[in-house]
């Protein structure tokens, strides 16, 4: 397998600092705000991006913990059949969703279908005023109709090549790579 790095460490800083920028422009700040990650590098990404809308806005903010939260979706899959998935984890929000503005956040936007879940997950858990998507890549190939609000960027992809976003936090290491499989593999995120 072959793989080439597009994304480096300040490339994704960088990136997570324009997306919190533009949450806050289009939210006009942090009132009614409520930023809920995907597990597992999802939940990293929005705790990264309510840390820099503290730092952003101090006042508004006082601890990232008042704005993010982790929204597991596994059992609101469709795929779950085709697609063996980790073991449940726990919902956490900051407080209720009702009336606020709801900001999604994953690492990669592929097919659509794990945000369809998260909108399922979402409504049941309560009815925000709006809902938006934050992603650090998109690679295209939805088979849903769901696009992404906030981009960290866009990275088209054949579908036979997977996207590995790998974040210290987790990995142990920071980059987003392109690998291309080899004839008998099959495509993935």
């Amino acid at each position: 397998m072959t793989a080439r790095t597009v994304l480096q460490q300040a490339d994704i800083a960088r990136a997570l600092t324009r997306i919190s920028h533009e949450i806050l422009e289009s939210n006009r700040g942090t009132d009614e705000l409520v930023i809920l990650g995907i597990p597992t590098r999802g939940v990293v990404l929005a705790r990264r991006i309510a840390e820099n809308i503290q730092r952003i806005e101090p006042a508004a903010v006082p601890s990232p913990a008042d704005i993010v939260g982790a929204l597991d979706v596994t059992m609101y899959r469709d795929d779950l059949s085709r697609h063996p998935t980790r073991t449940p984890q726990p919902t956490s929000l900051p407080g209720p969703i009702d009336g606020k503005t709801v900001v999604l956040v994953d690492d990669v936007l592929f097919s659509g279908r794990t945000i369809r879940a998260a909108l399922d997950a979402v409504s049941d858990l309560g009815r925000p005023r709006a809902v938006r998507l934050a992603v650090l890549v998109d690679r295209g190939h939805r088979e849903l109709p769901i696009r992404a609000d906030f981009v960290g960027k866009n990275l088209p992809s054949a579908a036979s090549e997977r996207i590995f976003v790998r974040l210290d936090e987790v990995d142990g290491e920071e980059s987003v790579t392109i690998d291309e499989p080899h004839e008998n593999q099959e495509a993935g995120v």
